[in-house]
């Protein structure tokens, strides 16, 4: 019988995962991620920890299948909290999700599974994997979930063929409502319970008090810009780089309309927090200079220093799923792509250079920042993915 290690969360997503393995035969095992311990970041009633580990101890004993607890809280820090604050430090946008996946449900407790003697590890992930052989090698596809409005193949965007191979998502082919249908049925505690919103496996944080642990607030100049700005002009685009080149500004360009409380604490596209009124319009963040410790904006969601052409990954940033596609020097192909969870896909044409892949949309895409993950599918498979850079 093949073993499986399920990472329970103490949601119903997990809950009925495991349900769905025992039925398939498998020996079921189950195993919280314990990955903070700092509640003082941590909005209350907002998915605490101890809570979500109560419900996984609880759903093991109506499974009837072993439960442990697995400490990764030192590993998370190093590895996703560490990066968080760089990120933002930086003036980047990092998704700890992506990175969690990758780093510690697929590698960190990957490895404690295999310690148990797991043949696979299992998530509550609405996507779905396929696989088949080429040339005696076996090829692992990701493919979206069938409930479009909860498809998480993109927080899944920086996995290998090997982590791939060791994974099962038992939801993926499932609706939200019938997985919630198979937990009432059952009697599941987690039936009705709300979706967890916020990091990983911790919860809903207060980012600003989060990041104010190691990036300390510094007053700046909030500048507004015009949208009349001679860059914004439409011109004809004659080189790889004239589509992923970010705006760039400068304080003459524009007027002080506030000031803010560190320039880290915020990214492109960001509308709440800058406190800036009496505007027609609202607001919303067009760049960030953490260097000079401004925030330049711009008033209206359809301001054009919102909207970009294309965007740009060097090679170091650019992972493949399917390295049997791994595209070629000088190769081009169309893709669809999003660069944030539940964006709907947008055509775009990728083009591999030495340097890295450009990526140009078929129509500007909006709050492009660097730090994010690029992902790009094809027929609803996800091929690819990499870290802006630009």
């Amino acid at each position: 019988m093949k073993r499986v290690v399920v990472g329970l969360s103490g949601g119903v997503d997990s809950s009925v995962a495991a349900h769905l393995l025992i039925e398939q035969g498998y020996d079921v095992v189950g195993l919280f991620m314990r990955n903070w311990n700092d509640e003082s970041v941590t909005i209350n009633n907002e998915c605490p920890w101890i809570d979500d580990s109560n419900d996984a101890v609880a759903i093991a004993e109506q499974l009837g299948i072993p439960f442990q607890v697995l400490d990764l809280s030192a590993q998370y820090k190093e590895r996703i909290v560490d990066y968080m604050f760089a990120e933002y430090a930086a003036g980047r946008t990092p998704n700890p999700d992506v990175l969690c996946n990758r780093e510690i449900k697929f590698d960190v407790f990957l490895k404690s599974a295999m310690q148990l003697g797991a043949d696979y590890v299992a998530t509550g992930h609405y996507v779905r994997k396929d696989s088949f052989e080429n040339d005696g090698q076996s090829i692992h596809q990701l493919l979206s979930g069938l409930d479009k409005s909860k498809d998480q193949s993109y927080f899944l965007c920086q996995l290998t063929q090997y982590q791939l191979s060791k994974a099962l998502f038992p939801i993926g082919h499932l609706q939200k409502s019938e997985v919630r249908a198979i937990a009432a049925k059952l009697g599941l505690i987690t039936a009705e319970k709300k979706d967890s919103q916020g990091l990983c496996f911790i919860g809903k944080v207060r980012l600003p008090e989060f990041l104010q642990q190691q990036l300390q607030p510094k007053k700046g100049k909030i500048i507004e810009v015009s949208r009349n700005l001679e860059q914004y002009v439409e011109k004809e685009k004659t080189t790889l780089q004239d589509w992923v080149e970010p705006f760039v500004y400068s304080e003459s360009e524009g007027e002080v309309v506030g000031q803010h409380n560190g320039a880290h604490y915020f990214t492109i596209g960001q509308r709440k927090g800058l406190l800036v009124g009496g505007k027609p319009l609202p607001l919303f963040v067009l760049a960030t200079d953490t260097e000079k410790n401004i925030i330049y904006t711009g008033q209206g969601e359809d301001h054009p220093g919102l909207y970009r052409p294309g965007l740009f990954i060097q090679s170091s940033e650019v992972h493949w799923i399917r390295e049997d596609l791994r595209m070629k020097e000088g190769e081009e192909r169309e893709y669809d792509l999003r660069i944030r969870y539940r964006q709907p896909l947008q055509k775009a044409t990728l083009v591999c250079q030495p340097e890295g892949i450009y990526i140009r949309f078929k129509s500007r895409l909006k709050s492009v920042s660097p730090g994010q993950f690029a992902a790009w599918y094809s027929e609803g498979e996800l091929i690819g993915s990499g870290v802006i850079n630009r």
